[in-house]
């Protein structure tokens, strides 16, 4: 009992954050210090302002530029917007750093209004499948891929759900705003980030991808009426936008996290003043927030989407594994097709959180384990340890609001989990032929009328053996 109680115990998660100081407060000696952002300084020419101190030694050099604000707004511009178009994210954003959501906006009255002709329209749509799903007597697999269409439409819950966290959205946008302006005082640049170019490729890619897709099934599928293709674009484009928008703020933060590396590397060759090393612990503490703040800030929307994307994949292969036996043809296309654009979506969100992760906390540890202490003073060794600890204690990882870590390991673990659905469902399915089988057989054997007569019985024996007609998909 004594031991247990003097045993050491493992030091507590903390979660830190650094806001910048007041207006009043003056700069440090060897850096630009951490000023309060100011509502109308965004366009400012920092370099025409006085400075009561001088600059980073380190960062002296680049201190000639004008500071160029909404960096991680412009990248992510293209996405925003056609997901504006479709109704989705209403947020108004009269300047940098005042990203809000208000409901008497007339964004917010634009999504109302999309998202109830699509309701109405996507109403329609499930009210002909379930017809079409209760009418069916064909195999058991040909009723799992009618049910497929159904499943597809369940991403119309995305809308109210994104609405509902508009404004954790905005949070994040403003905070990136703050974080650029502390990232040039502190190294005396803007930050190069360099994804509006992906940006725009990607805006325009994947939209026209997800409509090829779905009219590819459209042909290749039976009860696909062409009137039904429009809700059925419009909600694939926005799975995949929101997997876009996943991946540029995940993209954005592993650059920013290896720019503000390197940069902190080469500020340190020269003297490496102990409060430019603080500096850089204040921003690197900021980055750290904004990788915690973007699960956070869409964790039901995309705790949703993993848990749609699993059951579509799912359904898909199984769509595809059950027709094995009769080959592949033209009417299993479109089912190879939603699956691998699923699973690709899927692996991108797991792959860009995982990468995004480890480049803010494990590769920026590297570098600071990197450093030569030997030469520096007392001070600055002090606060380089300092950084260690706040690496340790402060966590970088990606979390959809404390229901799971979005990594690699969460796209293992839903694989996993869906071979195992796929067994039994494939167990399942080659059960149902053998029971209908003996079930028919022992009608026969236990039938008085038919023991005499093999030319009935044979009858009875052939019909047991012919398959169903399929339905549901053309070739």
């Amino acid at each position: 009992m004594l031991n247990n109680y003097n045993r050491k115990k493992k030091h507590d998660t903390v979660f830190l954050n650094v806001k910048p100081a007041a207006n009043g407060i003056g700069v440090r000696k060897y850096s630009n210090g951490i000023l309060d952002r100011i509502d109308s300084g965004f366009g400012v020419n920092y370099d025409n302002e006085k400075r009561a101190s001088r600059h980073s030694v380190g960062t002296i050099d680049s201190m000639n530029q004008q500071f160029i604000p909404n960096i991680f707004f412009r990248n992510l511009a293209p996405v925003k917007w056609f997901l504006s178009v479709i109704g989705v994210l209403p947020m108004t954003r009269p300047g940098p750093g005042n990203a809000k959501f208000t409901i008497g906006s007339l964004a917010f009255v634009y999504s109302i209004l999309t998202f109830t002709l699509l309701t109405l329209y996507v109403v329609y749509v499930a009210n002909n499948r379930i017809r079409i799903v209760t009418s069916l007597s064909g195999p058991f697999e040909e009723a799992v891929i009618a049910y497929l269409f159904l499943v597809n439409i369940l991403p119309i819950f995305l809308i109210p759900l994104l609405w509902w966290e508009t404004r954790k959205i905005c949070v994040l946008l403003n905070d990136w705003d703050d974080f650029e302006i502390l990232y040039y005082q502190i190294s005396g640049h803007s930050v190069p980030l360099h994804l509006r170019r992906i940006a725009v490729t990607v805006t325009a890619a994947l939209p026209l991808l997800s409509v090829i897709s779905v009219i590819i099934t459209h042909v290749t599928m039976a009860d696909f009426q062409l009137s039904q293709v429009i809700p059925y674009c419009i909600l694939d484009n926005l799975t995949a936008m929101l997997g876009a928008w996943w991946y540029l703020v995940c993209e954005a933060l592993s650059r920013t996290a290896n720019i503000l590396a390197e940069r902190f590397q080469k500020a340190l060759r020269h003297i490496g003043p102990a409060a430019m090393v603080a500096d850089y612990r204040a921003l690197w503490l900021r980055l750290s927030k904004l990788t915690r703040d973007t699960g956070t800030a869409t964790c039901y929307t995309f705790t949703f989407l993993n848990v749609y994307l699993f059951f579509i994949i799912t359904l898909s292969i199984y769509g595809l594994m059950s027709q094995l036996s009769e080959g592949f043809g033209i009417k299993d296309i479109g089912l190879a097709i939603t699956a691998v654009w699923n699973v690709c979506l899927l692996f991108f969100i797991c792959d860009q959180a995982h990468y995004a992760s480890f480049n803010v906390r494990t590769n920026f540890q590297k570098k600071l384990l990197m450093v030569e202490l030997n030469w520096m003073n007392s001070d600055a060794q002090t606060e380089i340890n300092m950084f260690l600890r706040a690496t340790e204690m402060n966590p970088s990882n990606i979390n959809c609001g404390g229901f799971f870590n979005v990594n690699r390991n969460l796209f293992k673990g839903l694989l996993t989990t869906m071979v195992t659905y796929l067994v039994v469902l494939l167990q399942f399915q080659i059960s149902i032929p053998t029971e209908i089988h003996n079930t028919y057989v022992n009608m026969t054997l236990d039938g008085d009328d038919y023991d005499d007569d093999p030319l009935t019985n044979a009858i009875i024996t052939t019909t047991t053996t012919i398959a169903p007609t399929i339905k549901g998909r053309k070739g």
